[in-house]
Order: structure tokens, then sequence, then C-alpha cells
């Protein structure tokens, strides 16, 4: 029911200049045109994490997706996400970067040749990166998840140009909801920044909730962030699952406000946002969270009080529910011109 009503509550929620109401998907007879290569990336250069999720729909509609790394010390084997470093990437007929931090930057720079588009698939600071005006002049095609995420991503990218609403793959296939008496999903960030990302403070806050939360009675399973030190987490199960279907299982989740904020709440379960006074959050994760703690001793209460936002809130967060990788996969053949032919930086 939820999903139906983000589904169709999407359009009268966009708002702000620049963002647009997504288009529907085209029919499989004229998404599936000629096999597609598409280069991709990250701020987070070995996050393949973000590129996963279209993997499925990418071979439906015959798009070859290729991460870019700097080198393949960080790519665990068996890795399903194709990657390659610059010098040994293939033929392409796309670019797409994921922010304007230095890898996508230097990478746009080395593909010079190639059309470029720029997709949300992970949330970024809603001010100008120091490097967008780089990138600004050559991008053919902006996409967000949703029409919040949109207006932070403009100003990310210091662009008034239309960004195009898609949602997120991740809702693509939503979970039932079935919560499990007392069970609490605690949704971790990365405690420590490495050369494949930044980390986001507040892991102690979360730490102390999740344990004043388990002495209260309530079972604690952990979502955990790719990059995360799990053994931070050994005292409490560790799902196995990914976050957005372990929280169909939560009466409630808290954790470090991030993307994965809206889509749980898609799911239909309320969070809870730990912030730390050393944390920036786009104000659309935020608005998404029942309440926010700055005190452990505040996490109980919380979680024991928690709900969802209402619904436009949740629309404006989320965006379209369903069809989302193939919107996003067929807004990127859309931009390469008609007989455009393959390009090498």
């Amino acid at each position: 029911m939820l999903g139906g009503l983000l589904g169709g509550a999407a359009t009268a929620a966009l708002a702000g200049p620049a963002v647009a109401a997504p288009p529907a998907a085209p029919p499989a007879s004229r998404a599936h045109g000629r096999r597609l290569r598409v280069l991709v990336a990250t701020n987070e250069p070995w996050g393949t994490y973000h590129v996963s999720p279209l993997l499925e729909e990418a071979a439906r509609r015959r798009v070859d997706l290729v991460q870019l790394v700097p080198d393949h010390t960080q790519i665990e084997a068996g890795d399903p996400v194709p990657v390659a470093t610059p010098g040994e990437a293939p033929d392409a007929d796309l670019l797409v970067v994921t922010g304007a931090g230095d890898w996508p930057a230097d990478c746009a720079t080395r593909f010079r040749r190639l059309p470029l588009a720029a997709s949300a698939l992970a949330y970024q600071q809603p001010s100008e990166a120091e490097r967008a005006h780089e990138l600004r002049p050559r991008i053919r095609l902006f996409t967000a998840s949703s029409a919040a995420e949109g207006r932070a991503f403009a100003r990310y990218f210091g662009t008034g140009r239309r960004i195009e609403v898609v949602g997120s793959p991740q809702t693509d296939d939503l979970p039932p909801r079935r919560p499990e008496p007392g069970l609490v999903l605690v949704l971790t960030s990365v405690t420590y920044p490495d050369a494949t990302g930044d980390a986001a403070p507040g892991t102690r806050l979360l730490l102390d909730s999740a344990a004043r939360l388990a002495a209260a009675g309530r079972r604690i399973l952990v979502g955990i962030h790719p990059r995360e030190d799990r053994s931070l987490w050994d005292a409490y199960e560790i799902s196995a699952d990914p976050s957005v279907t372990a929280s169909a299982r939560a009466e409630a989740a808290i954790g470090i406000p991030g993307t994965v904020f809206p889509l749980v709440t898609a799911v239909g379960t309320p969070v809870v946002g730990c912030t730390d006074p050393e944390l920036t959050v786009p104000d659309y994760l935020l608005a998404v969270c029942s309440a926010t703690i700055g005190d452990p001793a505040a996490a109980v209460p919380a979680v024991a009080a928690a709900h969802l936002p209402d619904a436009a809130t949740l629309a404006d967060a989320v965006g379209p529910v369903g069809g989302s990788a193939a919107r996003l996969l067929d807004a990127w053949r859309a931009c390469v011109l008609p007989g455009h032919g393959r390009l090498r930086g």
C-alpha cells in the first residue's frame, strides 16, 4: 500500500524549478536498442555497492556497466560489478559520474571525448562541490532518485538545470513489511575514513544507543554499511540481507542518517536519526526521521514513539517506486545521441 501511495504521490510532491517528474519507462521493444556501454565513476572510487542494484535491469536492457577504479586492491573476489582502471577501460558510449569529487572529475578529464551524465546514486551535501565547475559544461543529463534529492544534487553541482527524477533502484522490489515484536534495526555508517571514502561522525552515539535499547529488552539487528568495521558490532546479530530488506522485519530503525533512510521509510519502517554535532546531513534525510537524538539516553523513548513522516514528505524524499532502474538506464541511453559512434577517452 505504501509503495502504491509513493508511486502515485511522487508527481504531486515535486517542488522547485530544478526538478522534473519522471517519465514512464519506455516499452521493452523500444528500450532494448543496440547495446549501450557505460563507464561509471563514483565519489567512493571502489564503492561498487552503488552500481550493483542496476545490474539485473542492465542485463535486460542491453546495457554494459563498468565501474572505473584506481586499481583492483579494494575489490573483493566475486564482486558482481565489472570494474576497470582507466587504462583498462573498454570502448564506451557514456561516462556517468555520481558526484564531483576528485575521482569522478579526474575520470571526466581522462575520458574527455565521452558524453557525460551525472546521477545521484548516493547523497551529496547541498552546497557546490569544489570541482563541479569542471563538469557542468559537459553534463548532458542530471538524474536523482527523488525531488528532494534532486534539489540537493542541483545545489551540489551549482546548476539550475532540470534534474530528471527516476526513483531509486533499491525500491524496485520492496519487501513486504512483517515487523517482529521488539526488533530494532541499527543502520550504521562508516567509522573511519580510508582510501575508498570518508567517514560519518556519530558511531559512538549509535553504539551507546544500541546498548541502551538492548538493555531495555529490544532485539538488535545491525544493517552494516559496506565499509563499516564489522567488529564494532560483534555483540549483535548482523543482517545477512541488505538494510532495505532487513528493515521489513523491524518495528523501527535507528542510525546515522544516510541514503538508506528514505528507502527504509518506503518499506513502512520508521527511522530515528543519531546526529553528531560534527555531522552535516541534507535536510531531506532528516525530514524522514521520526526524531533525531544526540544523547543515547533518548534512544529508548524515541524508538518506542517512532512513526512515519506524512505522505507528502515521504514522496518528496523517496521518489517514484517501481521501475526506477529501467527509468535510469533509459535516461542514460536517451542522452547519447542516436547514431553517436563509440568513443574512447
